[in-house]
């Protein structure tokens, strides 16, 4: 009996030992490949840059992000993030993050027409209201005038040269043939220590040579960001393959009855801002475009002038505005452009007025 309990014994002790075997073996084959297979179709975040934050006219962007691993390879989300962030209006603190790395303030004064002291009142009537775009030109003839402005302004105002945002464009023939001439006569007029921003004032035979020698002056330092002033969806696919920097602003005629909006959506889809000029109709025609039943409509509802409207339409669509004016209640009038905000309904009303009615030659 002894004999039969240690025989059964042995046999239950045998069959307990190949039990705790097999549960420390390795899983099979089949079994690794599930949670290989689990592992790698679970969500992997993409790695995506870090958003730029807000930064003042005075310098480019510098993230407070730290630098990815040099090794790695960019993800296709990284390399579009730059042209997603340019472009984009901030209405809090009415500027626009260009691709240069710069911020550029969304409504400012055009100076065409401006000379002598009318100029210099003007420039330092918009500044002491806010203002803190002056756009120029070299063909414009009062640089030396706006320069002095500024300065007198900075003094007077307690404004910061970082503060204040200026463009100049150089123009076709004799500035384009020189242009390393031109380019350094504007800094010389305008004796600002810098440029924020030069353009290129109408297409021209020597045109990619004189955007060429603009860049030369971005990486001195003299200009912080460049663009172009007059050109369209033929002049703009010909001339972006043949220069390095992508142009931060493309400046053009831009109002109700000339909308441009075939060419609008193709800039800013390459990540430049659009800027309009004469955006209330230009010489000879504001009157009739302030007057128009549908602007003067929309004012009303709003309790705001026709001009109002079509600059907060313009800003609404993401494009930049830089009307003129000597008076100083229309400078002032025309920064009011923040406290209210157009309907969709109202943008589709304004948008039916386009005529495709240019009002200048260029």
């Amino acid at each position: 009996m002894r004999r039969l309990f240690r025989f059964l014994f042995s046999i239950v002790l045998a069959l307990s030992l190949t039990a705790c075997q097999q549960t420390v073996s390795p899983p099979s084959s089949q079994q690794g490949q599930r949670e290989s297979t689990a592992e790698s179709s679970s969500p992997v975040p993409e790695k995506l840059s870090a958003p730029a934050p807000v930064q003042s006219v005075s310098g480019p962007v510098v993230s407070s992000q730290p630098e990815s691993d040099s090794s790695e390879e960019p993800s296709s989300q990284q390399e579009e993030n730059p042209m997603s962030t340019a472009r984009k209006f901030n209405f809090v603190t009415k500027t626009v993050l260009l691709n240069s790395g710069y911020e550029m303030p969304i409504n400012g004064l055009g100076t065409y027409s401006l000379h002598g002291g009318t100029c210099i009142t003007s420039v330092k009537s918009a500044l002491q209201n806010g203002v803190r775009l002056i756009d120029t030109a070299s063909a414009y003839g009062n640089e030396e005038e706006v320069g002095r402005a500024v300065r007198e302004a900075m003094e007077e105002l307690g404004i910061s040269r970082e503060e204040i945002f200026i463009i100049t464009k150089i123009y076709p023939g004799s500035e384009m043939a020189d242009p390393e001439t031109s380019i350094q006569a504007c800094l010389d007029r305008l004796d600002l220590g810098y440029v924020d921003m030069m353009l290129l004032h109408h297409p021209d035979r020597n045109d990619v040579k004189a955007y060429k020698a603009m860049e030369k002056f971005v990486e001195e330092g003299k200009i912080h960001s460049i663009g172009l002033s007059n050109w369209y969806v033929s002049e703009l696919t010909d001339f972006l393959p043949q220069v390095t920097i992508t142009p931060a602003l493309v400046q053009n005629e831009i109002h109700p009855y000339y909308q441009e909006n075939d060419v609008i959506p193709f800039i800013q889809e390459k990540g430049i801002v659009v800027q309009g000029w004469y955006p209330l109709g230009g010489r000879g025609h504001t009157a009739e475009i302030l007057g128009d039943p549908v602007i003067s409509d929309i004012a009303a509802a709003h309790g705001k002038s026709s001009a109002q409207v079509i600059l907060r339409w313009n800003l609404q669509k993401e494009v930049v505005v830089i009307p003129g004016s000597s008076n100083p209640d229309h400078i002032r009038e025309n920064t009011q452009l923040f406290d209210f905000e157009l309907t969709e309904e109202e943008m589709s009303r304004i948008h039916a007025l386009d005529r495709n009615e240019k009002h200048d030659w260029y």
